[in-house]
Parts: C-alpha cells; sequence; structure tokens
C-alpha cells in the first residue's frame, strides 16, 4: 500500500505523539492522583463538616465561620504581613548582590552564589534551631551582643513578645529566600546582550540609565519568577511557625498556612481547615494576578 508523501508525515508525527505520551504517562498519573485529585477533594469537602466521624453537606458555612473567626482574621494579617515584606525585600536585595556578584571572576562569584545558597541546602528545620538559639531571652546570641553595645538595657524576649515574634520569623524568612533569587539574577544578569549594554554606554548613558532601560526588560522574566515563588513560599510559612512560636504569642505570629494545620490534624475540622485552604489558595491567585499584569505593564 503506497502513502503520499504528506500521509507518511502525519503517521510519523502521530507515532512521535504516542511515544511522547508513553513517556509522560507515568508523571501524569503522579500529577492527577497527588495534585489535581487531592485539589478537587479539598474544594469538594471545603463545603462539609468532614472529620473522621462525619461527612455532612453544610453549604458555605465554613466560609462564612472563616471570616467571622478573629484568630484566622489575625492569621490571614499576619501572613499579608510577611508577603508584603519579605517579597519585595528578597527581590530588591538579590537583584543588588546579583549586580555586584556576576560582574566578579568565576571564582568569586562561585564562592558568593555558594554562601548565600547554603541556609537552602542547609535546610529549614536546621537553620531554625541557631536562629532559636540566637533569639533565646536568657542566653541567646543576639541578647548578647545587643546588651555589650549598649543597644538594650536587659534582655528582651525576641520570641515570645508580641511586639518582636513577628518580625523574627519575617527575619528567618527573609535568610532562607535569598539563595534562589541571587542564582536567578546572577544568570540572568550574564545573559544579558553585552552589545546593547556598550552601546548605551557608548551613547553616554549612565549605570542606572543602563541598568533601567537595558538590563531590566531583559530580566523582567526572571524577576516575575522570582516574585511569584516567593509569593507562594511566603504565604506557606509554616515549618518557622511550628518550629519556634506554633502560632503565639497570643496568635501574633499565627498564620493561615498553620491555621489550616490546626483545625486539620489538631481538631479533627478538615472541612474547615480544607475552606481555608481554597481562601488561601484565591489569596495566591490574586497576588500572583497583579505581579503578572505589573510584568506585563512593564514590558509594554
Amino acid at each position: 500500500m503506497q502513502y503520499t508523501l504528506a500521509e507518511q508525515e502525519r503517521k510519523r508525527k502521530r507515532r512521535e505523539n504516542q511515544v511522547g505520551y508513553a513517556f509522560m504517562l507515568p508523571s501524569l498519573l503522579f500529577f492527577f492522583g497527588f495534585v489535581i485529585f487531592p485539589m478537587g477533594m479539598a474544594l469538594v469537602t471545603s463545603f462539609t463538616n468532614y472529620s473522621m466521624t462525619s461527612f455532612d453537606f453544610v453549604g458555605f458555612t465554613n466560609y462564612v465561620n472563616a471570616f467571622k473567626d478573629k484568630v484566622f482574621l489575625q492569621a490571614s494579617w499576619n501572613t499579608i504581613v510577611i508577603v508584603l515584606v519579605s517579597v519585595p525585600v528578597v527581590t530588591l536585595f538579590s537583584l543588588w548582590v546579583a549586580s555586584v556578584v556576576y560582574k566578579m571572576g568565576n571564582a568569586a562569584s562561585s564562592f558568593y552564589r555558594v554562601i548565600f545558597y547554603l541556609p537552602i541546602v542547609t535546610g529549614t528545620v536546621a537553620v531554625t534551631v541557631v536562629w532559636k538559639w540566637m533569639f533565646n531571652n536568657y542566653y541567646g546570641l543576639l541578647n548578647y551582643v545587643f546588651t555589650n553595645l549598649g543597644i538594650i538595657s536587659k534582655n528582651i524576649n525576641w520570641l515570645g513578645n508580641p511586639a518582636y515574634a513577628l518580625w523574627c520569623i519575617i527575619t528567618i524568612l527573609l535568610t532562607t529566600s535569598i539563595g534562589q533569587p541571587i542564582v536567578l539574577y546572577i544568570s540572568a544578569l550574564a545573559n544579558v546582550d553585552p552589545s546593547l549594554v556598550e552601546a548605551a554606554e557608548v551613547d553616554g548613558a549612565n549605570n542606572l540609565q543602563v541598568f533601567w532601560k537595558i538590563k531590566w526588560p531583559q530580566i523582567m522574566s526572571t524577576t516575575l519568577y522570582i516574585l511569584v515563588i516567593t509569593t507562594i513560599n511566603s504565604f506557606q510559612c509554616f515549618a518557622l511557625i511550628q518550629l519556634l512560636t506554633s502560632g503565639g504569642p497570643n496568635n501574633s505570629t499565627n498564620t493561615i498556612m498553620y491555621k489550616i494545620f490546626q483545625h486539620a490534624y489538631q481538631y479533627n475540622q478538615y472541612g474547615y481547615g480544607n475552606a481555608m485552604g481554597v481562601l488561601l489558595a484565591l489569596l495566591i491567585a490574586v497576588f500572583s494576578y497583579f505581579q503578572f499584569r505589573l510584568a506585563k505593564t512593564d514590558n509594554e
């Protein structure tokens, strides 16, 4: 049986697609089984009073109760504060460090990349234990240094005082969040077309003008990625809270993620916990949407 060239090409592409889908099948099964299906179940059970003993449809009761829950509202505010502080600080600091490091030689650049990336490789638990010792109100390094320098007159209970606890959490979060953005920015800046930079400098552009007109548009995609990933990580801050403060004192460090953990796994209220999880997902989506819009506007 004779096939035309067009038919043979279509047959070849069909075989290639079949092989490609066959290779993708294990990942797709894992994705649908452990991502899509749990997300669907979370959405469905958010409209129920699902627990280990009951599964009754309650409509929007869980969502109404969430907005009436003062602790949830406080946790939401704490979470938003963490995001609004950590995201711009991480982005700007990472960009500043990368702007300095990428001009160095290979050895120096590699050294600083390792230094800033080390907290991520070390792990959240190990880093948190070190910071917990530093913030200790009796023998912590922070109180020792500040007392000897005359900055404070007596030891401060950093993690036990509502005025300081949340800022301590944000400080730790910043140290564990800057490693990846710095590495990404160094790579992005190194890939900027040098001919455009040289042309701008020949035309008399200063360093700020070169960065804003030449480099910034070319690293916008990297910036958008960093903004979105840092926002999601900040919204999902949990391990620091669990290990350091358990949401205290007086819910001053409670976050939406920790609140979800409490209701789902401590109070056995899976329906209510899933409702808060859906609200968290919507909040992340709103922040991400505006970040994409901002990046699109800047690119235009």
